[in-house]
């Protein structure tokens, strides 16, 4: 992870001048009580009338000066925070597209947003506003202090003590507070999750009548939240009020102890206004102590939730010379492949199979038998535990992630269209370089033009979430059509025309057996999807049961038979073979 002073060191020459900027405008804060001063020492108590004007001229321009330098410092501050903050949110983003997927089964979406909109969003208030403030203070403190020794340090020694049990408070409340952040944004987190699975889930819920049930779950999620921000809040009101009283009771002090010494003639009524009016200045960065202590926590809480983010490091890395085809033709094998994640049994189970360039392999098996997961390992999603995959004769492990899957042509189970164009949906695999005829011509192929055309905007529709007022089919066409468009040497449909009726899925499987030099994978629970296959596959618990073609399966009377029987329901003495 790229540490904080990283940001800020790249961009130091704007941050000298906002410190610069920072200081100038303390200077003339620290002006005006030595203007005042002179006024009553000068022109009240010694009738230097001559000099009132000059004087108040000098105010003025500290004002001015004030106006500008501050404007200064404001806007240098804003915009460099803002530019860190997007450039932590842009390095944050790229760290997660980098992450394997095991990363992606184990963290929850609304975590990860999170950690990219409140973590980061903190961050940069504590670079901004916050850091801003805290610099100041310091400078600000360091110069009012050393303007009342210069007036005298009997009377100075006051205003220390104050600062020193206001800065012990301050720490005390940022470690009570700083444990209280961290289960905060952890239950922010949580609250997140549920709240984007319930409204990505909607019509599920709805379907189910499971709305009470739903907004019970957000409730006890959204009072966990509620109490931890009380309980800030609590300490927060616990331990600012003595802050308060110490601001309120240091300037009558001052005066009361101030007066003595004016009396006795060790300073003088200037002095004393003078020391007044820093005493003023002082107040209020030991009353913001208690506020910049809560933000700081915050942000200091947010960067560790980061650093934990950046300590995740992909499973599945690039190698360091890896091989790049001339050409990718299309050949798979897979040999002695077996596959488990480390917190589940076993997935796939000594798999050996081999799809020549332009053939058809179409797997099948019940729900949870391993077939998406040889999908996952053809594209490196994951690494298979035993065994070798091969392209073309180079294991997958040896080449370019890149080159991989800009290869393969996937059509998922889990359908995912983005709120954007139909265009653009289709574009999705090469966004640059696709053209709309390209478009057409793959929509049409995909059984997808009909629909599209008789949209008012066509091509140019944008479609909701996830495909949202889209019909199961629909989207299936759609990202049919967007494989399609890619013409890349692999097609892998996964489970892909289960939405569609028999016409259409006859269609696109006719239009599929028009590409002789792509390779495709089918993987289905429908006979017809797979019996125009070159080779069949039934996996059962991981594990090859049966292979062969569509004929040589129906006349072993296994797996595949008991299927077709069950779908076409034709009784096993009919069945001609």
């Amino acid at each position: 992870m790229k540490k904080i002073s990283s940001y800020i060191w790249e961009h130091k020459f704007a941050f000298i001048f906002a410190v610069i900027s920072m200081i100038i405008c303390i200077c003339l804060d620290m002006l005006s009580p030595q203007l005042t001063k002179h006024i009553v020492d000068d022109v009240i108590l010694d009738g230097h009338i001559e000099l009132l004007a000059p004087l108040l001229t000098g105010i003025l321009c500290v004002g001015i000066g004030r106006f500008i330098f501050q404007y200064c410092k404001e806007y240098t501050f804003d915009i460099t925070g803002s530019k860190i903050a997007a450039q932590i949110r842009k390095n944050l983003f790229e760290h997660i597209q980098s992450l394997s997927a095991d990363f992606f089964d184990r963290t929850g979406t609304g975590e990860l947003m999170s950690r990219l909109k409140d973590d980061v969003d903190r961050i940069w208030d504590g670079l901004t506003f916050v850091g801003m403030l805290l610099i100041e203070v310091a400078i600000h403190t360091s110069i009012v202090l050393f303007c009342m020794y210069s007036l005298n340090w009997k009377l100075a020694i006051l205003p220390t003590i104050c600062m020193g049990i206001a800065a012990f408070i301050a720490i005390y409340m940022e470690r009570k507070l700083d444990i209280v952040y961290e289960e905060i944004s952890e239950e922010n987190a949580s609250l997140n999750t549920v709240a984007e699975e319930n409204l990505a889930g909607v019509r599920t819920v709805k379907a189910f009548a499971r709305e009470k049930h739903e907004i019970s779950k957000f409730l006890s999620h959204n009072q966990r939240y509620y109490d931890l921000n009380m309980k800030q809040s609590k300490l927060f009101v616990k331990y600012h009020p003595y802050l308060s009283l110490i601001t309120r009771l240091l300037p009558l002090a001052i005066l009361l102890i101030g007066g003595c010494l004016v009396k006795n003639g060790e300073m003088t009524l200037g002095d004393l206004s003078a020391f007044i009016e820093y005493s003023m200045n002082i107040v209020w960065p030991m009353e913001m102590l208690g506020w910049l202590t809560n933000s700081f926590s915050a942000a200091l809480a947010s960067n560790r939730r980061i650093k934990k983010v950046y300590a995740e490091k992909p499973t599945i890395t690039e190698p360091e010379n890896p091989v790049i085809l001339p050409k990718v033709r299309g050949k798979i094998e897979f040999s002695h492949v077996s596959f488990h994640k480390s917190d589940m049994h076993e997935i796939l189970h000594d798999i050996s199979f081999t799809v020549e360039q332009g053939k058809t392999i179409g797997i099948m098996g019940a729900t949870g038998a391993g077939k998406s997961s040889l999908v996952y390992l053809l594209q490196r999603l994951y690494d298979a535990t035993d065994g070798t995959i091969l392209l073309d004769d180079v294991n997958v492990k040896e080449l370019s992630l890149s080159q991989l899957r800009s290869s393969i042509s996937l059509v998922m189970q889990d359908i995912f269209l983005f709120s954007d164009t139909i265009l653009e949906n289709v574009k999705l695999g090469q966004r640059n370089s696709l053209t709309l005829s390209t478009v057409m011509e793959a929509s049409n192929r995909a059984q997808a033009k009909g629909f599209i055309e008789k949209m008012d905007k066509k091509y140019d529709t944008v479609i909701g979430e996830r495909g949202v007022g889209l019909s199961g089919g629909q989207k299936q066409r759609i990202t049919i059509a967007r494989a399609l468009a890619k013409k890349t040497p692999i097609l892998v449909l996964d489970d892909s025309t289960s939405a569609l009726d028999m016409e259409t899925e006859q269609s696109i499987h006719e239009t599929l057996r028009l590409l002789p030099d792509t390779t495709k994978v089918i993987i289905g629970h429908r006979i017809s999807a797979v019996c125009h296959a070159d080779e069949i596959i039934i996996l059962d618990n991981g594990r090859i049961a049966e292979r062969g073609n569509h004929q040589t399966l129906l006349e072993q009377k296994g797996l595949y038979y008991q299927t077709y029987v069950a779908q076409y329901g034709i009784p096993k003495e009919e069945i001609a073979i």
